[in-house]
């Protein structure tokens, strides 16, 4: 395969978790009093970690709470995160498709590290992933290049040999900060020609799709 090594995003990329999020984030604004955020505003809020996402669905108005927040979220969070997460269709095949072709694989995410690593494990990606890097793991959040770096170093690999893989600009932005080239796909948050139009180098429909574009690279 023409990479060394490849960083995946987990959320919309390997694993569909959304609606445990939503959940927590319902909670959240419950206990504020207030109404419900619909599927579609979480949809919209996601990706950049967590304090920014809370502080768009709570609003400038409501700025003050975003602290409180993220203690209701994340006690919800703990009790319920692995009841109905799941794999996204062909993502251990990916996985071990790029490990039988030689490919070092580690999940970037802005998830909180701890709960990254807990739900790779819970779905058994852990055979094929050399690393799990998420929020928490350094001071810094996907696009920051320094997240990137970081990862890169602790595998020891660099960006010449590196393909980031995700589904929302926020992957775009990551990859381009890097230096390092991002195929996207659009499982997640983001629709093709919004992946497009943020500048993906490629956009392939799913997982399986992108591996066999691995495979014939």
């Amino acid at each position: 395969m023409p990479f060394h090594t490849v960083l995946l995003d987990l959320d919309g990329t390997l694993i569909d978790h959304f609606e445990a999020i939503h959940r927590c984030h319902a909670q959240v604004r419950r206990h504020f009093g207030l109404l419900e955020p619909t599927r579609e505003e979480v949809r919209r809020s996601v990706g950049g970690g967590l304090e920014n996402a809370l502080r768009r669905l709570l609003g400038p108005e409501h700025a003050d709470k975003v602290a409180a927040g993220l203690a209701v979220f994340r006690e919800h969070w703990d009790g319920t995160m692995l009841d109905d997460v799941t794999l996204l269709p062909g993502a251990l095949e990916l996985l071990a498709g790029m490990q039988a072709g030689g490919v070092h694989s580690a999940v970037l995410t802005n998830k909180h590290a701890g709960s990254a690593r807990l739900i790779c494990t819970h779905l058994g990606m852990d055979p094929y992933l050399a690393g799990v890097f998420g929020a928490g793991d350094t001071p810094w959040l996907k696009p920051d290049p320094r997240f990137t770096r970081h990862a890169l170093g602790t595998l020891g690999s660099d960006a010449a040999s590196t393909l980031l893989v995700g589904d929302s600009p926020y992957d775009v932005q990551t990859a381009q900060a890097a230096g390092i080239p991002i195929w996207a796909v659009p499982t997640g948050t983001h629709t093709e020609a919004e992946l497009l139009a943020a500048g993906a180098d490629r956009v392939l429909p799913d997982l399986a799709a992108l591996l066999v574009q691995l495979q014939q690279a």
